[in-house]
């Protein structure tokens, strides 16, 4: 689901949306280096309630964190969004690339998730930005893994391939909803088969590229539609998928129409990975920036590498 879905101030109807306030030494660490060196995150800007988990490195100890480039106004109204909009964002700040990742390349974070607001003013999207991020990042330290969730690039499969080439490892990019209420959650310009295009392309333009999507329950999608949707999806060999409960951010946005239970998050994790996913990471408090198989996929690149070197796996 997109960066910003924020908290709902009805989700004291369900229990289990519940978390525990962050904390944790490598949060501390992350937070105070965020703080100083004025960079946003998804996970304040929305509040996450997964912070304190992601940051400190769970239970497998691998450490994420998710950083916003191209700034913090979108050019585009989706419904299910509280960040501000503009048509006319201010320009991207030209070192942005080269700041972010000295920043992030000082932490002791293994996983980078970069993401972004939509940039339609831009003629490539931000997708260059994106890859001079990356690119940089790569540089300064080889062994962090890179996933970029991006916008689509208003379906721009040219800005996509200049991403897919600046070394990232996990090419993400949001469907949001099942086909029938794209047109209710998201902006016009966004759509369902654009964004299946864009995956498409992800996956078939470079070999190995791992490519994963989320969707957001709780917006009056039926069982069959999500199993439609899922079907797509894996038509296109999508990788990673995220599933997790939509939360209104404000009383201006959709109403969430059902809080779904702890135990259909797990049904529809058991049936993603049934029908094929390679990983799925299913429950209310997911969301797409959530760390979804951080260790299966560097298990799965250093796969890759040592296919393609002859080592012994």
């Amino acid at each position: 689901m997109g960066p910003y879905t924020g908290r709902d101030p009805d989700a004291k109807k369900a229990e289990w949306l519940r978390q525990k306030a962050p904390q944790g030494h490598k949060y501390g660490e992350v937070k105070e280096s965020l703080s100083r060196l004025n960079l946003k995150t998804v996970c304040e800007e929305a509040q996450c309630p997964n912070i304190g988990e992601c940051w400190n490195g769970g239970g497998d100890g691998i450490s994420t964190a998710t950083i916003m480039l191209l700034g913090d106004t979108c050019t585009r109204g989706c419904r299910f969004c509280a960040v501000k909009t503009s048509r006319t964002p201010p320009p991207p700040d030209p070192m942005e690339p080269l700041h972010t990742a000295t920043a992030i390349a000082s932490w002791g974070v293994d996983y980078i998730v970069l993401t972004s607001v939509d940039r339609d003013d831009l003629a490539d999207g931000g997708s260059g930005h994106f890859a001079r991020t990356v690119q940089a990042l790569k540089t300064l330290k080889p062994d962090i893994m890179v996933e970029c969730l991006t916008s689509d690039f208003r379906g721009d499969l040219t800005a996509v391939h200049t991403l897919l080439y600046s070394g990232l490892d996990v090419f993400a990019h949001n469907i949001e909803t099942v086909k029938r209420l794209q047109r209710i959650v998201r902006d016009p310009r966004a759509g369902y088969e654009q964004s299946l295009s864009v995956l498409r392309h992800a996956k078939q333009s470079k070999k190995g590229m791992i490519t994963k999507t989320s969707i957001m329950l709780g917006l009056g999608e039926t069982d069959n539609e999500l199993k439609e949707t899922m079907a797509d999806l894996r038509a296109i060999d999508v990788d990673i998928l995220t599933l997790g409960q939509y939360l209104q951010p404000t009383p201006l946005h959709l109403t969430v129409k059902e809080y779904v239970a702890p135990e259909k998050f797990v049904f529809w994790k058991e049936y993603g990975e049934s029908i094929g996913f390679r990983y799925v990471a299913s429950g209310p408090l997911v969301r797409s920036s959530y760390r979804a198989g951080e260790l299966f996929v560097k298990t799965m690149v250093r796969e890759m590498a040592n296919s393609s070197t002859g080592v012994p796996q």
